[in-house]
């Protein structure tokens, strides 16, 4: 008799309205940036957010917040209250590790485990947004949580201009339409560095690759973000860029970002795609 196919576990209904994950084919193209800068984006325009860090090699998002040390509780020995800023709600398995200097040493049907817990087993409350940071690449982990949400609303991709990040990124594009995920939009990272002395514009890693890779694979392109310095030792303190210099031209560069993906998340159907 041939063996009944394992379907894979999915939340009965998801902790937010809308879930957005962030995506990246490989690593250092600044994705946990963007996905906290994104989050905080949210929450400053009054949407209570969610943000879930899931890269379990690399957790970032406490650094970024400036949370790194942070302890959830819980009241019952289960569920756990998430730390917050404002109207920012944030989970990460770095905040459950005895050290930061402790390695996750796990196979795939625990990370898929802890995945399912840090959904179900957290009092997120009521939520408009969550944002997932995931793991670089098409494995385990993001299969986990787009198998785990129940109708994600979509997938932002990030990129850096050159050739050697655009190619993965075409591989993660078909990760999404291969899971029916719609592809909400491409940002392009570190595109440009434009000197803050005289004002003349570098491109260190080309530029307008990613809108052009998004055209060919017939998705929406969401924006550039060129390198700023600031972003940097803002990451470093843990003083989020949006939060901490929201007046800056970076940021105006954000939050138009931001605002064309509040659209795309509207009117997201289909394959999501266009």
């Amino acid at each position: 008799m041939a063996e009944e196919k394992r379907q894979p576990y999915r939340l009965q209904s998801s902790p937010a309205e809308k879930t957005i994950l962030v995506l990246s084919g490989k690593g250092g193209v600044g994705k946990s940036t963007v996905a906290a800068n994104l989050a905080i984006s949210l929450s400053l325009q009054g949407f209570t957010t969610g943000l879930l860090d899931t890269d379990f090699h690399g957790p970032s998002i406490p650094k970024l917040l400036g949370m790194e040390g942070t302890r959830v509780y819980s009241d019952d020995g289960k569920t756990l209250h998430p730390a917050e800023m404002g109207a920012l709600r944030v989970i990460s398995v770095d905040f459950l590790l005895g050290s930061r200097t402790d390695p996750v040493i796990w196979r795939g049907p625990m990370k898929m485990n802890v995945i399912k817990q840090l959904f179900e087993d957290v009092e997120w409350g009521e939520l408009d947004f969550m944002v997932v940071d995931c793991p670089p690449g098409t494995g385990d982990e993001p299969l986990s949580v787009v198998q785990l949400v129940p109708d994600p609303t979509g997938a932002v991709i990030v990129t850096t201009p050159q050739e050697m990040s655009l190619s993965d990124v075409r591989r993660s594009i078909q990760f999404c339409r291969a899971l029916k995920l719609p592809v909400l939009g491409v940002i392009e990272n570190m595109s440009g560095f434009v000197c803050p002395h005289c004002g003349h514009r570098t491109d260190l890693f080309g530029s307008g690759g990613g809108e052009e890779m998004a055209k060919q694979m017939g998705v929406h392109f969401l924006g550039r973000i060129p390198i700023e310095p600031a972003i940097v030792s803002s990451g470093e303190e843990g003083k989020p860029f949006v939060y901490h210099q929201g007046k800056t031209d970076f940021a105006r560069v954000f939050e138009g970002i931001v605002s064309d993906l509040l659209k795309r998340s509207e009117t997201a159907a289909g394959d999501g795609e266009g």
